[in-house]
């Protein structure tokens, strides 16, 4: 059996910065993500510049790396009606694809290990962890839970959202678009669902959108569901019209659970989606991913800094410290998805916003957070 001071299960977003701020203190970290870097995921690429100077303060500055500033914001309704204003903060165009690998060549190169396997089942007995995997077992003192928004662990470890059916689904595809406004994330509604647009890195418009299943089941695939549904909504028409997919198929998530979560399960910190996942408003989970990586971080480098800092104190503040950070936003984030997803009443409150641009700025204000240092 393999031993390591923590083990960080899932090398997404929120494992990934872990990994990166516990190497920086010197902690023995390992991290187990099952697919090879770089890699695709379902993700809107747009995030918050609450999460800039942090970035720097690990090493990784997303400028540098040719992320795209973006600093306007667009909603429509399903019949075109639309509002833009300014981010109050702004934020980075850039793909999971390159942000993830950034975080993974940084994490790399202050020594922490990575082992490419899925895990199939966690357990916690006499103050150690035990990690299994198809091959392999390993130990550890502290365990993170970052494996994203759905596992067979939620299952094995008996998460409540994960007994039950789940009506969401997200589809994401990367298309060539010249003419694409670059400082823009733009929010277009549609039957059933709603999606998000903006520049990428490499000049790519990420469309990531989520839709209730109910509403996608009656047409056969992806391309069928555009096509009948999504350009219902003009912008998303002439999108669709205009621009080249790069990639061969839209990857696609199931099964997408937006219940409230426990931050901590079985003795394991759950960080990022794992922990408790935002509508997707302007992106702001990947920003959440991060910021919950840095709380758990700095509370169990006091952990192993401080003897008589004891587990339990360090579950209890993790607690106190996620929910401070991210329980009103989360509830927020409810309560405005319930609005997008009623035709009526989306028609009615943009229309109402498009009045007062002030109220648009008190909704992003309630889904972003503060500059975190």
């Amino acid at each position: 059996m393999k031993e390591h001071g923590i083990l960080v299960i899932g090398g997404g977003l929120a494992g990934l910065t872990a990994a990166v701020h516990l190497a920086l203190q010197g902690l023995d970290v390992a991290v187990m993500e099952m697919q090879a870097y770089p890699h695709h995921k379902v993700c809107g690429e747009y995030v918050s510049k609450e999460i800039e100077p942090y970035l720097k303060r690990l090493g990784v500055d997303l400028k540098s790396h040719g992320a795209i500033d973006i600093t306007k914001f667009q909603i429509t309704t399903t019949d075109g009606f639309m509002v833009e204003t300014d981010l109050p903060l702004g934020g980075f165009g850039i793909s999971r694809y390159a942000l993830d690998n950034l975080l993974f060549e940084r994490a790399k190169e202050l020594g922490v290990v990575f082992y490419c396997e899925k895990v199939i089942a966690t357990a916690f007995k006499n103050d150690i962890f035990t990690i299994t995997t198809k091959s392999n077992s390993y130990s550890s003192k502290i365990a993170i839970g970052a494996y994203g928004k759905r596992s067979v662990l939620d299952k094995n470890l008996d998460r409540a959202f994960s007994k039950k059916k789940q009506s969401w689904l997200a589809v994401k595809a990367h298309y060539k678009l010249e003419d694409f406004q670059e400082d823009l994330v733009a929010l277009h509604n549609f039957n059933g669902g709603y999606g998000g647009l903006s520049k990428t890195e490499i000049g790519a418009v990420n469309f990531c959108y989520l839709v209730n299943y109910e509403s996608f089941k009656q047409y056969k695939d992806v391309q069928s569901f555009n096509a009948k549904v999504v350009a219902e909504n003009p912008f998303l028409k002439q999108f669709l019209s205009n621009a080249s997919p790069v990639f061969e198929q839209p990857l696609t998530i199931a099964q997408i659970a937006f219940d409230q979560k426990d931050n901590v399960v079985d003795h394991m910190l759950m960080c990022g989606d794992t922990a408790g996942l935002i509508h997707p408003l302007c992106g702001n989970g990947m920003a959440m991913a991060i910021h919950s990586a840095k709380i758990a971080s700095e509370l169990i480098s006091k952990y192993f800094s401080e003897s008589n800092y004891k587990r339990i104190d360090l579950e209890h503040d993790y607690r106190k410290a996620w929910s401070k950070a991210f329980s009103a936003r989360l509830w927020f984030g409810r309560k405005l998805q319930s609005v997008l997803m009623n035709k009526r009443l989306v028609s009615m409150g943009i229309k109402s916003v498009g009045k007062s641009k002030s109220i648009l700025k008190f909704i992003i204000s309630k889904t972003h957070g503060e500059l975190i240092s």
